[in-house]
């Protein structure tokens, strides 16, 4: 069934975050997004793009870096 009226369109905006954790790959990428959440509003979606690790003689830290999408609302 159609529904009448005006359709809603939206605007995301995307960033790009590096998490960090000297424990996980998953504990890096959760920083970054729970970093974003502090800050940002409407978050939609996280990708994470790459994960990579620190290394000096043994792993340092998990790096993870992640695509954060949010609704867009101007200005």
């Amino acid at each position: 069934m159609a529904v009448k009226g005006k359709a809603t369109e939206s605007v995301y905006k995307i960033i790009t975050l590096v998490g960090t954790s000297t424990e996980s790959w998953d504990k890096a990428a959760a920083a970054a997004v729970k970093q974003a959440s502090e800050t940002l509003q409407d978050l939609r979606i996280a990708e994470v793009e790459r994960l990579d690790i620190h290394i000096e003689d043994k792993i340092l830290t998990y790096r993870a870096r992640v695509k954060v999408s949010f609704k867009y609302h101007g200005g």
